[in-house]
């Protein structure tokens, strides 16, 4: 379960604060909404976390013989242009764009949204928080992401400037000419 905290009554949490934060608490996975907002995200199940390390594996095996970029998992924050902080389960950046970031940029939570993103909804989340999320990825620069929702046995593809593509499972789903040659096949 995902716990949501307005902290404005005694403070607006800013992007440099919220990075002392996560440095303070290392063992406490949490995101920053654009509004400022604490989003403290519950550790996932086994069967949750195996599903989320086997969807890291097929995109860093994918990126391995591509080389065309630069693979993160769900602990890694990115400084979003709207203003969030937030950790995709899967993440993928163009080589070209990461190369572009400075070492103290690529140490810290990178000022880059990535331009692939996978979320898979658990069992304790809400379907809507996740699609927002999903929104905020690409009124960031996202290129293509995908949310699994294992519950209603669907996927939703989010693509610039169109509408979000609602496909049932199981399917086979492209990389597009985002992660050319990438496929995923969700039973």
């Amino acid at each position: 379960m995902t716990t949501v905290l307005n902290l404005e009554p005694i403070t607006t949490l800013t992007r440099e604060q919220f990075y002392q934060l996560c440095l303070a608490n290392p063992d406490v996975p949490m995101e920053r909404s654009p509004k400022g907002e604490l989003i403290i995200m519950a550790p996932v199940g086994g069967e949750g976390g195996n599903q989320e390390a086997n969807l890291i594996i097929k995109v860093g095996v994918w990126n391995e013989r591509t080389q065309l970029g630069v693979v993160f998992s769900s602990q890694t924050a990115f400084s979003l242009p709207g203003g969030g902080d937030r950790a995709p389960d899967v993440a993928w950046v163009r080589l070209d764009r990461w190369q572009s970031l400075s070492q103290e940029e690529r140490e810290g939570f990178p000022p880059i949204c990535p331009d692939f993103v996978i979320e898979r909804r658990s069992r304790s989340d809400r379907l809507q928080p996740l699609q927002a999320k999903m929104q905020e990825y690409l009124s960031s620069g996202l290129q293509l992401g995908w949310l699994i929702n294992p519950q209603d046995r669907q996927v939703e593809i989010y693509r610039p400037t169109q509408p979000v593509e609602v496909i049932g499972l199981p399917v086979v789903l492209s990389g597009e000419t985002v992660l050319p040659g990438f496929e995923l096949r969700l039973d």
